[in-house]
C-alpha cells in the first residue's frame, strides 16, 4: 500500500509541475504562446481560459473530497494530452513528447488513484 502511495504522489506531483509550467507560459509568456496557437490554427483568446482550466483541473485532481470533479479533470487532461499530441504531431515541430510523457503521468496518478482509493 505504501508503495502504491508513493508511485500515485510522485506521478501526480510530477504532473502537477508538467502542469504549473505550461499554465505559467500561457500566462507569463503569451507572445511565444500565442504563435504556436496561430500555427495551430487555434484561436488566441483561448490562451488564458486555457491556462485557468488547467489550474482548475489541478486543484481536483488533489482534492479528496471531489471524487466527480476528480473524474471529469482525468478525463479532461486525458482528452488534452492526446489531442496535444497530435497537435504537435500535425505541425511537425517536434514538440509532442512533452504531450506523451504527461499522458503517461496522468494515466499512472489515474491507476495509482483508483488503487490507493480501494
Amino acid at each position: 500500500m505504501k508503495t502504491n502511495k508513493i508511485i500515485y504522489y510522485a506521478s501526480t506531483g510530477l504532473l502537477t509541475a508538467l502542469l504549473l509550467f505550461s499554465a505559467g507560459m500561457y500566462f507569463f509568456n503569451y507572445d511565444e504562446v500565442s504563435k504556436m496557437f496561430i500555427s495551430f490554427g487555434y484561436p488566441t483568446y483561448l490562451i488564458y481560459p486555457y491556462a485557468v482550466i488547467k489550474l482548475l483541473g489541478l486543484i481536483a485532481l488533489w482534492s479528496v473530497s471531489l471524487k466527480v470533479v476528480k473524474e471529469w479533470a482525468y478525463a479532461g487532461y486525458f482528452f488534452a494530452f492526446v489531442l496535444a499530441f497530435f497537435a504537435h504531431y500535425m505541425i511537425g515541430d517536434g514538440e509532442q513528447m512533452a504531450a506523451i510523457i504527461a499522458l503517461v503521468l496522468l494515466v499512472v496518478s489515474y491507476i495509482y488513484n483508483k488503487k490507493i482509493a480501494k
